[in-house]
């Protein structure tokens, strides 16, 4: 009897205390996904300045940074540029693509199936809403020939010409087999000390905000 109540005791600490470690590890691993990394709170931090700038200093700021761009030697000499058509929270490229569309060759990025390609841009009238409700150049034909220079949207860069995006890596992806002058571009609140990397993440040539530049 004695040794019956015994091993009862035993069977019954043992299943509280196995227990206890299996709660414990679920709430050790459910913590850790919990905490956000230092990319995404950069991320959220950016985007919440991004909603309180007011319009006016949006467009005193896009003003200020294709100034600088069109004064640029790279931009000059260029004949083929690669852009991006901004979403309503980057910094808006619509009015200068327009312009220059009428004098140099204007390309845009279009991601198919998880690889991001480049395709001319010919008018406003014929993107359509493609991937992430990015708008896209509907033309068949993939642009391959050499491309002078690439203005490059971006969460937030840094001194040291880092850039962070938006967590895909098409951009990183695509510079790792296209050596091209890239210019990374936007508000003034985006530029930082410094942004976290990795070994796949590419540098920036250079960094243009409205009150600064980096190269």
């Amino acid at each position: 009897m004695f040794q019956k109540l015994i091993c009862f005791v035993y069977i019954n600490y043992y299943y509280k205390m196995n227990l206890i470690s299996t709660l414990l590890s679920k709430f050790t691993k459910e913590k850790k996904k919990e905490k956000p990394s230092e990319k995404s709170i950069i991320r959220q931090k950016i985007r919440q300045k991004k909603g309180l700038i007011a319009d006016a200093e949006k467009e005193k700021q896009v003003s200020l940074v294709f100034e600088k761009i069109e004064a640029l030697p790279e931009f000059i000499n260029a004949e083929t540029i690669m852009m991006y058509w901004s979403m309503p929270d980057e910094l808006s490229t619509h009015n200068f693509i327009i312009k220059w569309s009428k004098k140099k060759q204007i390309l845009l990025p279009v991601v198919k199936d998880d690889v991001m390609l480049v395709k001319p841009f010919l008018s406003k009238e014929e993107l359509t809403q493609g991937s992430y409700g990015i708008w896209e150049p509907s033309v068949q034909n993939e642009f391959v020939n050499k491309i002078d220079l690439v203005i490059v949207p971006g969460i937030a860069f840094d001194k040291f010409k880092c850039r962070l995006g938006r967590g895909k890596g098409y951009y990183d992806r695509y510079f790792m087999i296209n050596r091209i002058t890239k210019i990374g571009i936007g508000y003034d609140f985006q530029l930082l000390d410094r942004v976290p990397t990795t070994q796949t993440d590419i540098k920036m040539d250079m960094i243009i905000t409205a009150y600064r530049t980096i190269s």
